[in-house]
This record gives C-alpha cells, structure tokens and sequence, in this order.
C-alpha cells in the first residue's frame, strides 16, 4: 500500500525540484549530534519551516525514524500504526520499517494495525521532506494518537521504548507538534513557554497537566508526551530548546498566532 502524499502543495512545495531548494533553504549547516528524540511543528513551512529546519539541521537522522503524530482528523483508532507499505513525497517513497512496526505494534494492546487514521493527516506527512532530504536511506514508523490519558501515554512511550531496545539499531524518535493556537503572540508565548518548561524538564505527566490547566491548545501534546516517556526509558537525560518562534513572524498578524517549538531530547 503507497500512502499518497495528500497536503503537497499546500503546507509545501509540490514539484521535487522547488521541495528540495525549499528545504535545503530551512536546513543549516548540519550537525550529527547522536540523539534520542526531537520534537517539530507541522505547519506550513512558510511558517514553521524555519524552526522545523533548524531542529533536524541539529541532530544526526538514522535509518530508522518513528515518527509520532497527533490525530486531526477523528479517522480510525485511538493509536494507529501502519506496519506495511511506502509513504510517497515528491522527492520519492519512503518504506515503513516491517520489523520495527510489528514490534512497537506488539508492544501494547493500546497499538491498532490501522491505515484509515493515516490517509488524510498532515502531521506526519509534512516531516517526510525534512527527514528525507537528511538520510535518503530512512524508513519510518508512522504512528497517530488520538486524545488520551497519561497512563496510556505512558504504557504507549514505554513499549517503544521497548521495541527499540530490542531492535538493536539506532532509531530517531519524531513528536510532530505545533504548539498554542489563535491567542495573541504575546499570550501564546507565555502559554507555550509552560510546556516547554515541563518538556525540558522530561516531565511528560506535567506537560499534559499544564497543557489541560492553562487551555495551551498544543495539538501534539499527546505525541511529545509519548516520546518523552519513550526517550527518558532508552536513556535520556536532558532538553534543549532549539528554536521557537511564531506564525506573526511570517504572517505579521500578531493577534492570532499559532507557536511552533523545536526540541531535542538525549
């Protein structure tokens, strides 16, 4: 099954050639720091591109990408994984790793084997480019979650962890996330300085709680807390804030903003 590239076009470019310029543009000069976890936004890339860049411009992308996502859309189960098939991008299909999805696959009753929840979601889609354009060689696991507690996001987290361990390779964790949505910049900022406060802590309970106190309508805040539990069970130690920005300075609508927020975890 070829999952066909549904917002190309749209949040980014759709001929090969003006993708590749555009995200050679959003990619610094790359590092090859060895981490566990990153956290980027998926917005359009005229407005999130720019942090997007600079946190895969940061760290080294293996061969193996999990990518995990937040569910717009409604479609399909609570947490979908596709086991089988390719991701097309116009810079060309990417496999999902077989192995690496039937074991995050058994590593939770909570996992389903589930396309549908894929079909029309962006999140995961606009990274592809991103991760692509740094290791032509990587296959990924594409993973959506729905809304849910912090018990399930940790039995989640911790079965990756699992699968990972036990897959032997180096593998690249990717919670796709924008962060507060349509305040003023001004709000935006204070409420998203909260949760990356509590990401940098690796403390996924308290990025969900402040997330659910302070109404921060950070739409992947299930995805990060996931890859938090998964990261700190494989190892890590510390955080760090690679860029943050938001949609005003692309737009110059400082009024209704969405954040973006670029993070690694090791």
């Amino acid at each position: 099954m070829i999952r066909k590239a549904r917002v190309a076009g749209q949040f980014y470019p759709e001929d090969a050639g003006d993708l590749l310029g555009a995200v050679k543009r959003l990619l610094s000069a790359c590092a090859e720091e060895k981490v566990l976890a990153i956290m980027a936004p998926h917005a359009g890339y005229i407005y999130s591109g720019g942090v997007a860049g600079s946190v895969y411009s940061a760290v080294a992308v293996p061969e193996t990408v999990v990518l995990i996502g937040p569910n717009h859309t409604g479609m399909g189960e609570m947490a979908s994984i596709m086991t089988v098939g390719q991701w097309q991008t116009p810079l060309g299909n990417m496999d999902i790793n077989l192995e690496l999805a039937a074991a995050i696959f058994r590593s939770s009753r909570l996992f389903s084997d589930d396309a549908s929840a894929h079909q029309m979601e962006h999140s995961l889609e606009v990274q592809l480019p991103f991760v692509y354009c740094r290791n032509k060689r990587a296959s990924i696991v594409p993973i959506t979650v729905a809304r849910t507690d912090f018990k399930k996001c940790e039995e989640m987290g911790k079965g990756i962890a699992t699968a990972i361990a036990g897959y032997g390779k180096d593998v690249l964790i990717v919670a796709s996330s924008d962060m507060n949505h349509y305040d003023s910049d001004k709000i935006t900022r204070e409420k998203d300085r909260l949760a990356i406060d509590m990401a940098l802590r690796l403390d996924a309970r308290g990025l969900l709680q402040v997330v659910s106190s302070k109404g921060i309508t950070m739409c992947g805040a299930i995805p990060a807390a996931i890859s938090i539990v998964a990261a700190k069970a494989l190892g890590a130690q510390e955080a760090r804030l690679v860029k943050y920005a938001t949609s005003a300075e692309a737009s110059g609508d400082f009024e209704r903003v969405v954040g973006y927020a670029g993070m690694l975890f090791k």
